[in-house]
């Protein structure tokens, strides 16, 4: 990794690169890139996209992506597979280790799909656990109900990513599931003491804890700080590095979010106060990215550290897959939730495979 790399990861306008995005984000030397609907096409489109960005900066960038599946995915059909919300995998087996299997296999296809691309960062899996009464901002894109499913079956989708030479991003740490309103609209309080947050909120995030990437909530926890919420907070950062045990990177959710109160600058100062390694603007608004800078050092010290870190997972060569046959056992499993069909062999039986293979297959998208 070079010097001088800029603690930030930045979004941007449109399809393609503006000549004034280009000088900017070469004076700016960001961490990283994140991509949205507004910035995408067709898969050729998107590649010379990510290609262009990757060359404005003098080192191995992040380019990030939403792909969580459900509502919450910028790849869309009809060039990309289609792939259900988090929700949907508790639904098509009651063993835990069938459903992580479904799970691992979907990170796995949508890896292949987003490296295709030069994607190299998912911002998933969601490790929040939603509770009765929550915003449903959280909702279907939760795994399941309980903590302790939701840290398995985070996992499960982590590992998959990892396989397929995509890093995983935990959010949003340390737990939006109580929230009871938006974070994109306003500030959420939570009043649950310590100990339940403690048991519920925070489990999957400490057996996510040696994932390389987390983001960080705008919720503000009165148990642990009555003030600032979690993304200004030291108290509820050192919470996160000392309690639930993440060393990883630590990137903020989006600084332009109306969670956050106060200048862009001063939202990006306070972030950095309170430990966040990496500030996140999402908007692709000029004159917003050019405040945010103003307060972004180079990365370095741990900052620097966990980044490396966090490249050094990227796999070059990702685990083998054959994406039809993959494709069509994953389809084929949601189609009729039927999780044994996994663990089928293909070549058995010739009426079987016409039904495995009964839902369109995509490879990595048309191109």
């Amino acid at each position: 990794m070079a010097r001088g790399i800029g603690a930030c990861i930045f979004g941007l306008g449109g399809t393609k690169l503006t000549a004034e995005e280009a000088r900017f984000f070469a004076d700016a030397q960001p961490l990283g890139f994140i991509l949205f609907r507004r910035n995408i096409e067709t898969p050729d489109q998107v590649k010379a996209l990510v290609a262009s960005l990757k060359a404005l900066v003098g080192h191995d960038a992040l380019v990030l992506i939403d792909q969580e599946g459900g509502r919450v995915r910028r790849l869309r059909p009809p060039h990309w597979p289609d792939y259900p919300p988090a929700s949907r995998f508790g639904e098509v087996s009651n063993d835990s280790l069938e459903q992580r299997e479904i799970i691992r296999l979907g990170a796995r296809l949508m890896a292949h799909d987003l490296r295709a691309l030069g994607i190299n960062v998912d911002c998933a899996p969601v490790l929040d656990v939603p509770q009765a009464g929550a915003h449903d901002v959280v909702g279907d894109r939760a795994y399941a109900p309980t903590a302790q499913d939701v840290a398995v079956m985070g996992r499960a989708c982590a590992e998959g990513l990892l396989a397929g030479g995509v890093l995983p991003v935990i959010k949003h740490i340390p737990g939006h599931g109580r929230a009871g309103a938006d974070s994109h609209n306003d500030l959420p309080r939570v009043d649950s003491s310590l100990d339940d947050l403690m048991a519920v909120d925070f489990y999957p995030f400490q057996v996510n804890a040696d994932m390389p990437i987390a983001m960080t909530a705008h919720v503000l926890y009165t148990a642990i700080d009555r003030r600032n919420p979690g993304t200004t907070s030291r108290k509820c950062l050192k919470l996160v590095r000392d309690v639930i045990g993440f060393d990883g990177l630590l990137v903020t959710d989006d600084l332009s979010m109306n969670a956050l109160s106060g200048a862009l600058n001063k939202r990006a100062k306070a972030s950095l106060r309170a430990g966040c390694d990496v500030l996140l603007h999402c908007n692709g608004q000029m004159d917003q990215m050019r405040q945010v800078l103003n307060e972004t050092p180079k990365l370095k010290g741990e900052a620097l550290r966990r980044a490396k870190a966090a490249l050094t997972r990227i796999l070059k060569t990702p685990e083998p897959l054959d994406v039809v046959e993959a494709r069509a056992r994953f389809d084929g499993v949601l189609a009729r939730g039927n999780i044994a069909e996994l663990h089928r062999d293909p070549t058995e039986g010739q009426a079987m495979e016409r039904q495995a293979t009964a839902e369109p297959v995509t490879a990595q998208g048309s191109r």
